[in-house]
């Protein structure tokens, strides 16, 4: 860091902070520390980074020791962790926490991003409690513009799959909700069978499916964490 952007002082958290505390840093922490090792996968975690400033901030992280560029048996390049990467994990899951505790859900929902959504329930989707085989699972968001009304989850095994152009299989099950509903269901401050009830949620297809979303859904990590707000 140069110095106009320095603190100037010696103490451990002044210097921890101009190394990740810098802007899109914490988020690209915790998009490695969620799984994602690919440049483009990074980018769906982070849709409104641009890939320039991306990569610059990898770069940096690897200066300070806390990326590593890896050869993937694929050929290209793969981030991941150092442990002093592997450190922050508690840092980075800390302000997560304290977020979901403190931060205002009507504040949170004003920040809606289908494909931020829909990539987080894809890496977060359990398949334990779905019927085995393939299952197709079509979002609708109706208030979204056409290019990002539509998502399909594919789930075969454990392998899980996110397609924004139809895949061309049958669909399982039809889910029909408005964005905003569906990420207060993500994040933990409503429930598929509360949004159900009050008509916000449509579920149409597989009973078994139906009926276990909310332990297959792929939740925030932070959904369990009650709010504070005003406590």
């Amino acid at each position: 860091m140069s110095g106009s952007q320095s603190y100037g002082q010696f103490c451990p958290v002044a210097m921890a902070t101009e190394i990740v505390c810098t802007r899109w840093t914490p988020l690209i922490l915790r998009e490695l520390l969620a799984g994602s090792r690919r440049f483009n996968d990074l980018r769906k975690g982070l849709p409104r980074m641009s890939p320039t400033l991306l990569s610059k901030r990898l770069k940096d992280l690897e200066t300070a020791g806390i990326v590593e560029r890896i050869r993937g048996d694929d050929g290209g390049w793969h981030y991941g962790l150092t442990s002093a990467g592997e450190e922050l994990k508690p840092v980075v899951f800390g302000l997560g926490v304290w977020g979901q505790r403190w931060v205002e859900a009507q504040t949170s929902l004003k920040n809606l991003d289908p494909s931020l959504l829909m990539w987080d329930m894809r890496r977060n989707l359990d398949p334990t409690p779905m019927p085995a085989g393939r299952a197709v699972i079509q979002i609708l968001y109706p208030e979204l513009p056409r290019a990002r009304r539509s998502w399909w989850l594919i789930v075969e095994g454990q392998e899980v799959d996110l397609c924004s152009v139809d895949p061309g299989f049958e669909v399982d099950l039809h889910v029909v909700s408005d964005l905003r509903t569906m990420t207060s269901i993500w994040m933990g401050i409503s429930t598929v069978s509360a949004e159900t009830a009050s008509g916000g949620l449509k579920l149409v297809g597989d009973v078994a499916l139906r009926d276990s979303m909310q332990q297959w859904l792929g939740l925030s990590p932070f959904a369990g964490e009650e709010k504070r707000v005003g406590a």
